[in-house]
């Protein structure tokens, strides 16, 4: 090898990503300690920018091109070096490659139950997942703020703290949402709407956003699901009494086939046997003459309480029971000359021409002799 082969093989003319995974969002050009040369082609992909630090300090940001690495278009690099003029000598800087493409179908979820109040059901704990997207809108930003001088970094690397951002906005979204439980399936749109929204202002700190935001399910405890399930069988059984026939008929059939039932499964089988016989033979829906049961009279409504007004110095009092009718008859509170009125009745009448309170009167021992 000459020197000159030596000498050129020191300087790197051509700097460029090619990117074969599908988590790597950020990828330090590998120099091995070369220098790059005056005039090196860079080549910045779509989906790709690359950013220049120089001794430590962030330099120019390229965005999709070819470009030659001259002065004219590496102004930050020129004010850091202090070049006045074209300069001819290799240099040093690190080239990190940053993806701006997004990252989809990443997944969040809650770890603990959100505990929020259902206008329905009161105090509840829900649990919700879905899915979200990321991309890198500030490469500058991205690399000093997170990445720093990681010479690979991957998407798994700021995805918990992603999560961590969203499982606290969701939280605070679905507990002070007020929708009922029932339904949030039919606003998990909005919501994740909501969330993404809430939540761009503390990523793009981080020179990233969150072009989608998905709410996938909110859930209850398995417990109350299962409460919810046994509420909507019960009102799709319809008739609870044929639906519990149906049933013993399954559980007999289900037990006559289970060979590895044992003795048990064979008791089960004739003793419900046994219960259906003996419903197949009264009339019914399964016996030999079924005849339509009549149904039980019902008892006639209760009779209504009237009560009453009385007239007494130009003045309306009660209302008035029927007995403390009879009270004030007793009393002279009231005689068959006081006027009278009750609901339904044509005006103000006397009570003794009220025939059911003219009994009232009939009861009442004559006056003593000599009164």
């Amino acid at each position: 090898m000459g020197i000159f082969d030596f000498l050129s093989g020191q300087f790197i003319d051509v700097i460029h990503w090619t990117d074969d995974t599908r988590d790597t969002m950020v990828w330090r050009f590998e120099r091995e300690g070369h220098e790059i040369k005056y005039g090196a082609k860079l080549t910045v992909r779509e989906g790709q920018a690359a950013v220049f630090v120089h001794e430590g300090q962030l330099a120019d940001v390229f965005t999709p091109g070819l470009y030659m690495l001259e002065t004219n278009n590496m102004p930050i690099m020129t004010s850091l070096q202090h070049w006045d003029h074209g300069f001819q000598s290799p240099f040093k800087s690190e080239v990190y490659f940053v993806a701006t493409t997004r990252f989809n179908d990443l997944k969040w979820g809650t770890k603990n139950p959100i505990i929020a109040r259902d206008p329905e059901f009161g105090p509840v704990r829900l649990r919700a997942f879905g899915t979200y997207s990321v991309r890198v809108t500030d490469p500058g930003r991205f690399l000093t703020e997170i990445v720093g001088t990681d010479g690979e970094f991957t998407m798994d690397e700021i995805s918990f703290q992603i999560r961590n951002i969203i499982v606290q906005e969701v939280s605070r979204v679905l507990a002070g949402s007020g929708i009922p439980v029932l339904d949030m399936a039919a606003n998990t749109a909005d919501l994740g709407k909501l969330v993404a929204s809430a939540i761009s202002e503390t990523v793009a700190a981080y020179g990233v956003t969150i072009p989608e935001l998905y709410i996938e399910n909110i859930s209850l405890p398995p417990a109350v699901e299962a409460a919810l399930d046994k509420r909507t069988s019960m009102g799709l059984a319809g008739d609870l009494t044929k639906f519990t026939q149906y049933s013993a008929a399954e559980a007999m059939t289900a037990a006559a086939n289970n060979p590895a039932g044992g003795g048990m499964a064979a008791g089960l089988g004739a003793g419900m046997g046994m219960a259906m016989a003996q419903q197949m033979a009264q009339p019914g829906p399964w016996g030999a003459a079924p005849v339509p049961a009549a149904a039980p009279a019902a008892p006639p409504p209760p009779p209504v309480e009237r009560v009453w007004h009385i007239a007494e110095g130009g003045e309306t009092k009660g209302p008035f029971s029927k007995a403390r009718l009879g009270r004030m008859v007793g009393e002279g509170g009231l005689t068959r000359e006081t006027y009278v009125w009750t609901e339904g009745q044509d005006g103000w009448l006397r009570a003794g021409d009220v025939t059911d309170l003219a009994r009232l009167f009939t009861v009442m021992p004559p006056p003593p002799p000599g009164a």
